[in-house]
């Protein structure tokens, strides 16, 4: 899931001193389990906007904020709604707001919230950093551990030298990636893995901006 957090408010508001009137959309998925997205964040903005003099002409949350066609979709119920409106408000990830740029193309469309990284939830609104996106995974070989996110320097083979008593050099807060994937392997019986060397990423996989089409290329061709 996207890891978002809100931003200063109070930066916000000044960012958004030429318009008088919003309409605020937010995320059922992502930004709901992070906190900044959901209908209590809806209404606390919606509440906080108000008492500064500004008018909130609706509020709405996408089933997936990112996905462009079906939030169109919702919200075209909305029009009156969404007309009223000078400026819109996206309480969801960076993706989130460029969806809403395509579906307000003659508004400004504002993000509420900063998006920090891909991870997992461990706990309620706890999150921890575990993918980096780089579009080559090597999960498979390191026993379900990726060492481009969990070690601060990316390092393929093994452990730098400067890990301390299986704690990383950079913040001894953290485990030593090379740690956790050696005692992992060790536990499910695949430590001869650790003796095979991983090639060099090819990095030009995770060059921006990329698309990408899972639909079958005969269908592809049909639709046009």
């Amino acid at each position: 899931m996207i890891i978002t957090s809100k931003k200063d408010r109070e930066k916000l508001l000044e960012t958004l001193t030429d318009y008088d009137s919003f309409f605020l959309v937010g995320c059922s998925e992502c930004a709901t389990l992070c906190g900044t997205g959901g209908e209590p964040e809806l209404a606390e903005l919606k509440e906080l906007l108000e008492q500064s003099g500004k008018k909130v002409s609706g509020t709405f949350r996408a089933k997936t904020g990112c996905q462009v066609l079906g939030t169109k979709t919702e919200l075209k119920p909305m029009n009156v709604e969404t007309g009223d409106a000078q400026a819109i408000i996206v309480m969801s990830c960076g993706a989130g707001t460029q969806a809403m740029v395509e579906a307000f193309p003659d508004k400004p469309v504002y993000p509420s919230n900063d998006s920090l990284f891909l991870g997992n939830m461990t706990r309620y609104q706890m999150f921890d950093e575990r993918c980096s996106l780089c579009g080559e995974c090597i999960i498979d070989q390191t026993g379900g551990i990726c060492p481009v996110t969990a070690c601060p320097k990316g390092l393929l083979n093994g452990p730098c030298g400067g890990t301390s008593n299986g704690n990383c050099e950079i913040s001894p807060d953290i485990k030593c990636a090379w740690v956790r994937i050696y005692d992992r392997l060790e536990k499910i019986n695949r430590l001869d893995d650790m003796s095979k060397i991983i090639k060099p990423k090819n990095w030009s996989k995770s060059q921006k901006p990329r698309v990408l089409s899972a639909r079958p290329q005969k269908e592809v061709k049909e639709k046009k």
